[in-house]
């Protein structure tokens, strides 16, 4: 059976150095994603492999 999944999202402001936002924008480009799919992939990249 087809079931159609939801999503919830929460918009967030994070305030981050300008070099940062730099080099993410540029790997966003390269690799034709957008810059909050490339911080949500990061970030959950680095929750699942932190150290407990």
């Amino acid at each position: 059976m087809f079931k159609i999944e939801e999503s919830y999202y929460i918009n967030k402001t994070f305030r981050l150095k300008a070099e940062l936002i730099e080099k993410l924008y540029t790997i966003a480009q390269n690799k034709e994603v957008s810059l909050n799919n490339l911080v949500k992939q990061a970030l959950e990249y680095a929750i699942k492999h932190m150290e407990e």
